[in-house]
């Protein structure tokens, strides 16, 4: 069985999240984590719990969702895996933060690549890579189907959608891969955004405005 532990991290509020199982085995998404504090807080959590990380994947390349990914490599040894369309955003990160007033160290590019259809493996459990262009062009979720959830990065939020304002953002794209991709799930499916509250395609289906 998957558990899910969010932190909440960053002066734009990413949601990082730690998933792991009975075997102790870990995955980090989007670690964003940006100040010591943060970062403490994250270790404090994978050291109280004994947790092994294995893998380090992110759902895209915007700097708010990397600005912990250089601080996790070096701790925990591991490997950046995410999208290639996304790749650009890495590259740069730090002039993207610097609009923003946000400090970004310099990132290395992933060394893996995430595919659509890739099973995400650790422990005993799995993770689907969907693909969903859109906010950007590398935006991935990753989706359980045995417990019915999925980590969606910014491609959907409750009651709403991502940007599509943001350099390589397409509206209609991103539109349709939430409605083709994601909206066909059972509706119980959990939904976890990379912003805000949780929602599920139940409640967005009857909901949210921009999928009418």
């Amino acid at each position: 069985m998957i558990f899910l532990k969010k932190f909440v991290f960053n002066p734009v509020q990413v949601n990082t999240f730690i998933l792991y199982d009975e075997t102790k085995e870990a995955v980090i998404i989007d670690a964003g984590c940006w100040n010591q504090s943060e970062r403490d807080q994250l270790d404090q959590f994978i050291s109280e719990n004994e947790l092994k990380p294995v893998k380090l994947i992110n759902t895209h390349g915007h700097f708010d969702h990397m600005l912990g990914v250089e601080y996790v490599r070096g701790t925990y040894k591991l490997e950046l895996a995410m999208h290639k369309d996304d790749e650009p955003f890495v590259e740069t990160a730090v002039a993207h933060g610097d609009r923003f007033g946000i400090p970004v160290e310099p990132i290395e590019n992933p060394e893996k690549e995430l595919k659509d259809g890739e099973i995400v493996r650790f422990g005993n459990s799995e993770l689907e890579v969907i693909h969903l262009p859109g906010h950007s062009p590398g935006g991935v979720a990753f989706y359980c189907a045995k417990q019915k959830f999925i980590i969606v990065g910014d491609v959907l939020f409750h009651g709403s959608i991502g940007r599509t304002d943001l350099h390589m953002g397409d509206y209609d794209t991103l539109i349709h891969s939430i409605k083709s991709r994601i909206m066909p799930l059972p509706e119980e499916v959990k939904v976890f955004p990379g912003h805000g509250p949780e929602t599920s395609v139940g409640f967005e289906k009857r909901n949210n405005a921009f999928l009418r």
